[in-house]
């Protein structure tokens, strides 16, 4: 089993470092490691994919609060499983590599396949369905390729054309140094190609807005924040490019009667001023049904008992915490007279019984 570096470490900052500061020290180490800078070194491939997985986690707030709290375990649990390939980073940090060399990839034109967007969708669940699991199903919104032009963007019986100010390439080049700066070119944003008549269904996109069932599974233990990727159920890729990702943030909705903390559940049970004297044996409800609990003589308001096993499964498949049970003891009211006059005869015996321990601790 390969164990992961810690990600600070990579990036070479300090655990509060800011936004600012990490991004600043990913751009010099993907400049140093950028594959185009070192052809044919695995070593540099690696430090540069490492690099931009640890970008990836201490860019986004989330994911580096879970970081932070479970490390690399707690990530996995959310789904996160860093990128599949050089694609993935450049599709996520163009940005960044546009300011570097003036292009997004590893010096590929514009003009190439290009991986389909991700999608988000928020589900939310009840607390029983976050606690056992769950399968259902969600209707999204993506873009699929024109079934009128085949994903051309042409009207039928019509075909695309070189652009005529960048030759079909889709970038003008400039010598600055060493490097070739590669800058988009303005007249066919990229594309390298015009449509002069476009299809009227897609408009000259190539692609449609169309609705999808999706089957998901949920399984026991998420909570809210908790992250489901779906590979392939993003959006179509332009000109071939692969599927994109789809991701499902879980929102657990609150419960009548259970609150949750870590993988424990914990519940409050308002029981009688008698069975708290005297002790009962009372029912208490379970997330797995009714389980009797035993309440010892003289147990006081605000008591804790716990049934060990009975909380939430782990999201990482190693037992389940626990329920705690937290007593109320009622103070009774609307009381008869008969009621009441017991009553007062026990604060007599009590007032008695407290005088003689007082009297007693006096005289030795």
């Amino acid at each position: 089993m390969t164990t992961k570096r810690d990600y600070y470490e990579i990036l070479g900052v300090e655990r509060n470092a800011g936004e600012n500061e990490i991004k600043a020290s990913y751009r010099k180490m993907a400049l140093k490691s950028h594959p185009d800078r070192n052809p044919g070194d695995k070593d540099a491939e690696e430090r540069f994919k490492e690099a931009a997985e640890a970008y990836e986690v201490l860019r986004d707030p989330e994911k580096r609060r879970i970081y932070d709290q479970y490390g690399h375990e707690g990530l996995e649990g959310t789904g996160f499983s860093g990128f599949r390939g050089f694609d993935d980073i450049f599709s996520s940090f163009g940005d960044i590599f546009d300011e570097l060399f003036g292009f997004g990839g590893m010096g590929r034109s514009r003009t190439a396949a290009r991986r389909g967007a991700d999608l988000r969708y928020d589900l939310p669940i009840s607390f029983m369905d976050a606690a056992f699991g769950v399968e259902t199903e969600i209707e999204i919104e993506k873009l699929e390729n024109c079934a009128i032009c085949e994903a051309t963007g042409c009207k039928p019986g019509t075909y695309p054309e070189d652009c005529a100010h960048c030759g079909g390439s889709g970038v003008f080049n400039r010598m600055q140094g060493f490097f070739s700066i590669r800058t988009t070119c303005s007249f066919c944003r990229g594309e390298g190609r015009t449509i002069q008549h476009p299809c009227p269904q897609c408009r000259g996109a190539g692609q449609v807005e169309k609705e999808k069932k999706v089957a998901v599974k949920i399984p026991p233990g998420v909570d809210t924040g908790s992250r489901l990727r779906l590979t392939g159920e993003g959006e179509r890729g332009a000109r071939g490019g692969p599927l994109g990702d789809l991701y499902i943030y879980i929102y657990v909705e609150s419960h009548e009667f259970f609150r949750r903390k870590n993988n424990d559940v914990i519940c409050q049970i308002p029981i009688s001023f008698v069975d708290a004297s005297l002790g009962a044996e009372i029912k208490v409800q379970t997330l797995r049904g009714e389980k009797k609990l035993h309440i010892p003589k003289g147990t006081q308001p605000g008591e804790v008992f716990r049934f060990r096993g009975e909380g939430i499964p782990s999201l990482r498949g190693h037992g389940r915490g626990d329920q705690i049970i937290q007593v109320l003891v009622k103070t009774p009211s609307g009381l008869t007279k008969k009621q009441e006059a017991l009553l007062k005869e026990f604060a007599k015996l009590e007032s008695k019984k407290m005088s003689s321990k007082i009297k007693k601790m006096f005289t030795n």
